[in-house]
């Protein structure tokens, strides 16, 4: 049995991975803005759930909790970075209070929750920190591009924080979603009140009236939960864990235009090396 810590499980994959781990018998604590949403989880699993209310924002709430599910689980083991929502919006239209809500809650309030849990999991020589990601972090869509800059900057810290944590024994990986049956392009789903007419064709196109994806999207939650727990149970859990078929197709893609582009402008990146002056 291990302890997990996992935000944003009031409803989509937080809460498929919430469900996945306590029938697995994990202990974990369960967390969300709004507690009532969560409730029902610590009432069907008294003695392993923990049901607790958490804005990843407030960092003071952060240490708080953390210190609290140590004393109850006397550690936490795996620590899931899920709590997130949407931003639809053309870069020049978005409001920069909506801008920095959006990296608050995809790289600040993650921060401070991993800061929050290393010490434990330094003090034991093991755990797992898992941040959830997005295909969008390297696709890049038109009308993301608040979106996806939080969570590329997710998946850069990710990385960095996988060398230094590996030599004491933690792990810390990133989970790249694509399209999965849950809330985020429904009720998670934001925007920016303004819509500059010169982006109609591109930013515009993904605003939420023109959306059609929601409830037709190929993925499986509780599919997805299980790969993540495969993932974090495995001896070496990897650096990156793609979920999805469309997401498979999308980073390969993304992959072979990088290579592309790069063998295309070989000639002018290799010119710019020092040389000797005489």
């Amino acid at each position: 049995m291990t302890a997990w810590f996992i935000t944003g499980c009031s409803t989509g994959l937080g809460r498929a991975l919430a469900e996945a781990a306590l029938a697995a018998g994990h202990q974990v604590a369960v967390t969300a803005r709004d507690r009532s949403t969560i409730a029902d989880l610590e009432e069907a699993h008294p003695d392993t759930a923990l049901a607790l209310r958490l804005d990843v924002t407030d960092s003071a709430q952060v240490a708080e909790l953390v210190r609290h599910v140590e004393k109850r689980f006397g550690g936490v083991d795996v620590l899931i970075n899920n709590a997130g929502y949407g931003l639809r919006a053309a870069i020049e239209e978005a409001d920069a209070a909506d801008v920095q809500r959006q990296f608050a809650t995809h790289v600040f309030g993650p921060v401070e929750l991993i800061k929050a849990v290393l010490p434990g999991m330094r003090e034991r020589r093991s755990g797992v920190i898992v941040n959830i990601s997005s295909i969008g972090a390297r696709i890049s869509p038109a009308g993301s591009g608040y979106y996806s800059a939080s969570k590329a900057a997710l998946e850069g810290l990710t990385r960095s924080l996988r060398r230094e944590v590996a030599p004491l024994g933690i792990s810390a990986m990133v989970v790249e979603p694509g399209g999965f049956r849950t809330d985020f392009a429904g009720r998670s789903l934001t925007q920016s009140a303004e819509a500059i007419s010169d982006y109609a064709d591109t930013a515009g196109q993904r605003r939420k009236e023109y959306d059609r994806v929601h409830g037709t999207q190929p993925g499986d939650p509780a599919k997805a939960a299980q790969a993540i727990i495969t993932a974090v149970e495995s001896p070496q859990p990897p650096a990156l864990l793609l979920l999805g078929t469309d997401a498979l197709s999308a980073i390969r893609g993304v992959l072979d235009a990088d290579r592309a582009e790069i063998d295309q402008w070989e000639h002018l990146s290799a010119d710019t090396d020092y040389e000797e002056r005489s």
